[in-house]
C-alpha cells in the first residue's frame, strides 16, 4: 500500500490545462523526486495535494494510506499529515523560532498561550532537526540554511507524514545541503515520505529512491533511481536528447573592453571591513569570463559594485574601452554600456506585479518615450521583439511577470538588458532555479551574444556550468581573485582547491 496516491489529477485555468490526468504514487518512508521543466505542472500538482487548490477545483482522486481524501483548505491537508515547504520560506522574521514553529497552533489554556510549554516543545523539535539554537532566537538572526531547518521543524510539529520540499537547496551552502540530506535520510528511516522537487540532478540521484517526471502537465515516467541516469531523466523532461548540456562553440575574443585594477570594496554596513580586498582583471570583447568561488567569497559584491548597485564604498581603477570610467550609480553603468542580470530576479530583476511589456522596457524608458510621455506602440513593439527573440512563454505582453515560470521570468530580465544594447553583460547566477531546457536556451543565447561582440562576465555556483561555458575562469576566495584558469586546463578539483584557499 502506498502512503500517497494521486490518480488522474486534471486541473484547468482559463485557456490552459495545467495538469492532464497526472498520476503520482509515493511509498511510505521513501524520498520521491518530482522532476520537470518549469511550467511542467510540478507546483500545480503540489498545490492540489497541499490543499491550496481545494477539492472541486480539479478532477481526480487523492488517497492517503489507501483512504480517499478531499481537502477544502491547507488546514485539511495538514490534518491528514501533509505539509509543504516552499522555495520562498514563509517565516515571520520579527518573531522567534518558537513562535514561528507553532504559529497558528499555539498551546492555549483558558485563552492564554502557554509560553513555557511552547518553547519546551520548540526546543524538542529543534533538537530533532539538528538546529542547536535557543527557540527564543528571532528568525531574522538566522541564515537561510537555519531558516530552512526551522521550516522543517515547523512541518514536523504538525505530525507530518508526507513532507513536500520545493527546491529546498536553492539558497543553501554545501555544508547546509549536507545537513539537510542527513535530516531527510533520518526522516526516511522514521517512515516519513518526502516529495523532493529539484532541478539539480546530482542531488536527485544522491537522495531519491524513485523519480517521477512531468512534462506539459502529464506524467511521463516513474523510475527507480537505480534503473536510470541523469541523461535519461533530462531527456524525458525536455522531450528530446540534449547531446551536450553546455553548447560550447569557438569564441574569438577581441580587444579588452573592461579593465579593473586594484579594486577594493568596503562592507555596506561595517565601514572598516573590506568585502573585496584587491581585484584586478580584464574582460575581452566576444568572450565569456566566468567567476567561481564559494558563497561569501565576494563575487556578487564585486560585480554589483562595478555596476554602481552596491552601497559600500569602492576604490580602484575601472577602464571601459580603454578610457577611465567613474561609475557612481546604475544609470552611469547603463550609460557606459554595462548591464547586470542580478542573482535574485524576483527581488532585484523584476517588478513582479507589473506586466512583461513594462518590465522589458523599464531600464531604457528613453527608447519608448518622448518628453516624458510613453509611446504605447513603441513599448509594445519592443516587448514583442524580445518575447519573440527569447521565445518567452507568456499569454500576452500584459501578463504580470510574477505569474511566469522561473525560466520565463529570467528571459524577461535578459530581454530588459538586451534592449539597452550592452557592450558588457554581467550575469550573476544566470540559470539559478530554472529547468534544463530553459538553461540550454540561455546558454545558446549567451553564445549568440558573444558572436555579436558582447563581453559576458558570468558568476555561477555550479562548477559544471562555469567549466562548460567559460573561456577563462577567475576564482575568488575571501574577497580576493586568487587564480585565473583557461577552461582547457581547469577542473572542478583545481577550482575548488583555489576557492577553499588551497595551493
Amino acid at each position: 500500500m502506498y502512503a500517497l496516491e494521486m490518480n488522474h489529477i486534471t486541473k484547468e485555468f482559463p485557456g490552459v490545462k495545467a495538469l492532464s490526468g497526472v498520476n503520482l504514487k509515493v511509498r511510505q518512508g521513501e524520498i520521491h523526486a518530482l522532476c520537470g521543466e518549469n511550467g511542467a505542472g510540478k507546483s500545480t500538482l503540489m498545490k492540489v495535494l497541499s490543499g491550496l487548490y481545494p477539492s472541486g477545483t480539479y478532477t481526480g482522486e487523492i488517497k492517503v494510506d489507501g483512504e480517499p481524501k478531499t481537502f477544502a483548505s491547507i488546514t485539511d491537508a495538514e490534518r491528514a499529515g501533509i505539509a509543504i515547504i516552499h522555495q520562498e520560506l514563509a517565516l515571520v522574521k520579527e518573531m522567534t523560532i518558537g513562535e514561528n514553529i507553532f504559529l497558528g497552533s499555539e498551546p492555549v489554556k483558558r485563552g492564554v498561550i502557554q509560553w513555557d510549554q511552547l518553547y519546551r516543545a520548540a526546543a524538542d523539535w529543534l533538537e530533532r532537526v539538528g538546529l542547536h539554537m535557543s527557540p527564543d532566537t528571532p528568525i531574522g538572526n538566522l541564515g537561510i540554511g537555519q531558516q530552512q531547518l526551522v521550516e522543517i521543524a515547523k512541518a514536523l510539529s504538525k505530525h507530518t507524514r508526507i513532507l513536500i520540499l520545493d527546491e529546498p537547496t536553492a539558497a543553501l551552502t554545501e555544508s547546509e545541503v549536507e545537513i539537510l540530506a542527513g535530516i531527510l535520510n533520518q526522516l526516511r528511516s522514521q517512515g516519513v515520505s518526502c516529495i523532493y522537487i529539484s532541478h539539480k540532478m546530482p542531488e536527485v540521484f544522491r537522495l531519491a529512491d524513485s523519480i517521477t517526471v512531468l512534462r506539459d502537465g502529464q506524467t511521463i515516467a516513474t523510475l527507480d533511481r537505480n534503473e536510470t541516469n541523469d541523461d535519461q531523466i533530462v531527456s524525458l523532461m525536455v522531450g528530446r536528447e540534449l547531446t551536450e548540456r553546455y553548447p560550447r562553440v569557438p569564441h574569438r575574443p577581441g580587444e579588452v573592453v573592461l579593465e579593473v585594477n586594484h579594486y577594493r570594496v568596503w562592507h555596506k554596513e561595517k565601514a572598516d571591513q573590506k568585502v573585496i580586498r584587491d581585484a584586478s582583471f580584464q574582460l575581452r570583447r566576444g568572450e565569456i569570463l566566468g567567476i567561481a568561488g564559494l558563497m561569501g567569497a565576494g563575487r556578487t559584491e564585486l560585480v554589483s559594485s562595478l555596476f554602481g548597485a552596491y552601497e559600500g564604498r569602492a576604490e580602484g581603477e575601472v577602464r571601459i574601452n580603454g578610457k577611465p570610467a567613474r561609475i557612481r550609480s546604475v544609470a552611469d553603468a547603463i550609460a557606459a554600456g554595462m548591464a547586470l542580470v542580478t542573482e535574485d530576479r524576483k527581488r532585484q530583476g523584476l517588478v513582479l506585479p507589473m506586466d512583461v511589456k513594462t518590465n522589458t522596457t523599464m531600464a531604457t524608458m528613453g527608447r519608448v518615450s518622448r518628453f516624458g510621455i510613453i509611446n504605447d506602440n513603441e513599448e509594445i513593439r519592443w516587448g514583442e521583439q524580445y518575447v519573440r527573440e527569447l521565445k518567452t512563454k507568456t499569454a500576452s505582453l500584459e501578463t504580470p511577470a510574477g505569474t511566469l515560470s522561473g525560466g520565463n521570468q529570467q528571459k524577461v530580465v535578459i530581454g530588459k538588458w538586451l534592449m539597452s544594447n550592452p557592450t558588457i553583460l554581467i550575469m550573476d547566477e544566470p540559470t539559478r532555479g530554472i529547468d534544463v531546457g530553459a538553461k540550454y536556451e540561455i546558454y545558446n543565447l549567451m553564445n549568440r551574444l558573444v558572436e555579436q561582440g558582447v563581453a559576458i562576465l558570468m558568476i555561477s555556483s555550479e562548477l559544471p556550468e562555469v567549466l562548460g561555458m567559460s573561456d577563462r575562469i577567475l576564482v575568488m576566495c575571501e574577497g580576493q581573485l586568487v587564480q585565473e584558469l583557461d577552461y582547457r586546463e581547469a577542473t572542478q578539483e583545481t577550482i575548488m582547491l583555489a576557492a577553499t584557499g588551497g595551493k
